[in-house]
């Protein structure tokens, strides 16, 4: 996570449940890491196309 401690997650984390509220939360977090997968294999396939 590169130079973020716990504090600065944790404070992240509070802000976000005030913003957005423990209901929308999971879903957010779904879509998160849909994006991040997407992100990948986009990459991957970029890298398997230049070798």
């Amino acid at each position: 996570m590169g130079n973020l401690g716990m504090t600065e997650i944790l404070l992240i984390g509070v802000a976000l449940l005030l913003f957005f509220g423990p209901s929308k939360l999971p879903q957010l977090g779904k879509s998160l890491g849909d994006g991040i997968k997407e992100f990948k294999k986009a990459t991957k396939g970029l890298t398997d196309d230049l070798k």
